[in-house]
């Protein structure tokens, strides 16, 4: 009977020792979309890639506009003609053919264009990323965090265990701003990674 009241003692006892290494375990939290948001290296990435896409808008509707005289003008001319009479016209015709093929164009220029912008911000990222990892055990180190969660993976955590405004603070101090220049593809390239 003295063996079978240990027995049912012992897992009590393991519970009670396994119970303060659990309370020891210390768990911090970053929100690492907020870092690269509010980040001063964050800001000045998003103000240059907003600046480069209304660039890059500005250069398609430059490009676009004439496609889009020329559709109004063939429109116009063509609105009263049934398509059989339109196909009897060489020159309508030719046109047309024309304008399909600057209007293909214009369709590739635009996704070269939207993967440039990509390419552009991952560039620009690429430096942020790997000051990212430094600082990110620098702050691990000093408070002595057995855990690192991003917050994009929790329900709910205290603010108490945020560590997001320590790590925009070091971000900030050690890369501040970073070159974003606009990375150029050639045309062939985009249709190949279609």
């Amino acid at each position: 009977m003295k063996l079978l009241k240990s027995l049912l003692l012992l897992p009590v006892a393991v519970f009670a020792l396994g119970a303060p290494a659990m309370a020891q375990t210390n768990v911090a939290v970053m929100n690492e979309e907020r870092v690269l948001r509010e980040s001063a290296v964050g800001q000045h990435i998003a103000t240059r890639i907003s600046a480069i896409a209304q660039e890059i808008d500005a250069e398609l509707a430059a490009m676009g506009a004439p496609i889009q005289q020329e559709t109004e003008a063939l429109n116009a001319e063509t609105a009263s003609m049934t398509p059989a009479a339109v196909q009897q016209r060489p020159d309508l015709m030719q046109r047309i053919e024309a304008l399909n093929t600057q209007a293909q164009q214009f369709e590739v220029a635009r996704r070269v264009r939207q993967q440039e912008i990509v390419a552009t911000e991952r560039q620009a990222m690429r430096p942020v990323y790997e000051s990212l990892g430094p600082i990110l055990e620098e702050v691990v180190e000093q408070r002595s965090i057995d855990i690192l969660v991003d917050r994009s993976n929790l329900v709910f955590a205290s603010p108490d265990v945020d560590i997001s405004d320590a790590v925009i603070e070091l971000l900030n101090t050690r890369l501040p701003t970073v070159p974003v220049n606009r990375v150029r593809l050639p045309q062939e390239g985009a249709e190949a990674s279609e």
